[in-house]
């Protein structure tokens, strides 16, 4: 596929810099059948109760964020190093993106100041990759993740336009976040720590949703895929098949493997939402058991022509164009109908990516 094919230009005025006033009052694109003429509805995502099918399953994304964004201070110059945290590879071992005034060598110290800790952390850098990343050493009495709790902060994306305003104002660097971006950028019912960018299509759920959702019949279950930068990797490619797909860790828990394996013996509709639960659910191996969890890892790259499995519907936010994430909407629906919505949604001022409005690919019947 043509990555040309997947771009669009939108208005940087769509691009919302900040969540709604109440998770579910977000608005909530809805696309029908294929030759329903109508098929293009609008409503917001507290009609979801309504707007799907008694015997559902609805499966969401149970990962944790992690304040993944941090800063630091060069031992050597005095000079600030802003950086991402990706994964621990070890116990002490960190995978980062540092970014920096000067050029960062291996062997350096970085200092972390560590509220309420009479010694300050250090970030020992040990190796630069090929693709700018960097291998580092924590030397700190802290674990990964409290340390990320007690200096990080929420690793909003790029395009989000108050974090550039930040930067050019020098505006101390706690100001990048505020109480809001911490309890919104992260969802209800996040669980398992380990992602650097939230599953923003979960972003639009309230407890109470979830709960009239039950109440109408439709089943909810949960994932964990641990969302990774590559969620964010431009396509540089001319083709998708050119392009070197992220891999990103997933677990599947029994409770969920029987839900969609009875669901799809039964002829009951699978909704997914987001991209990562599609990514996570078509990973899985044929006839998976259902008695144990499942963990793996995916590199899948889901463009048109792909057969989906156990992918009937789908909940999603609208995405960047010229992404991979763009291409899995259209292996589902078709491009055209793909770049139809997409028209609609911005004549009709929809509200941009991760802190956006989302749509649904609520089809009348189950298609696999």
């Amino acid at each position: 596929m043509r990555v040309e094919d997947l771009d669009y230009h939108l208005p940087e005025a769509l691009i919302a810099d900040r969540p709604t006033d109440q998770r579910d009052n977000a608005r909530l694109l809805v696309i029908g059948d294929a030759d329903d003429a109508g098929a293009i509805t609008h409503h917001t995502v507290a009609d979801l109760p309504t707007l799907l099918q008694p015997g559902d399953v609805l499966v969401i994304n149970t990962t944790r964020v992690l304040p993944a964004r941090f800063f630091a201070t060069r031992q050597a110059t005095g000079g600030k190093v802003e950086g991402l945290f990706i994964q621990s590879v070890g116990e002490t071992t960190w995978h980062v993106m540092l970014k920096s005034g000067g050029s960062l060598q291996p062997g350096e110290t970085l200092t972390l100041s560590v509220p309420d800790e009479t010694a300050a952390s250090t970030l020992e850098l040990v190796s630069r990759h090929a693709d700018g990343s960097w291998t580092l050493e924590k030397r700190s009495p802290l674990d990964t993740h409290t340390l990320l709790e007690r200096v990080g902060l929420m690793p909003l994306p790029p395009y989000i336009r108050r974090q550039r305003e930040v930067r050019q104002a020098h505006i101390d660097q706690q100001q990048w976040e505020t109480d809001l971006d911490r309890e919104r950028y992260q969802t209800v019912f996040a669980d398992e720590p380990g992602a650097v960018a939230a599953p923003t299509a979960g972003l639009h759920f309230t407890p109470s949703l979830l709960r009239a959702l039950e109440a109408a019949g439709v089943q909810v279950v949960g994932l964990t895929l641990h969302v990774g930068m590559g969620t964010f990797a431009p396509v540089r490619s001319e083709t998708l098949e050119d392009h070197a797909m992220h891999v990103e860790r997933f677990a599947v828990p029994p409770a969920t493997l029987q839900a969609i394996t009875e669901a799809r013996r039964e002829g009951r509709r699978i909704i997914p939402v987001g991209t990562t639960c599609v990514r996570a659910l078509e990973s899985l191996p044929a006839d998976v058991p259902t008695d144990r969890p499942y963990q793996g890892e995916t590199a899948l790259l889901i463009q048109p022509g792909f057969t989906f499995r156990y992918t009937d519907g789908l909940m999603t936010n609208f995405h960047l164009p010229r992404s991979t994430l763009l291409a899995l909407v259209a292996a589902k629906i078709g491009l055209d109908r793909l770049m139809q919505a997409y028209r609609v949604a911005i004549a009709e001022k929809y509200r941009f990516y991760s802190y956006g409005d989302a749509m649904l690919i609520n089809p009348s019947k189950p298609s696999a």
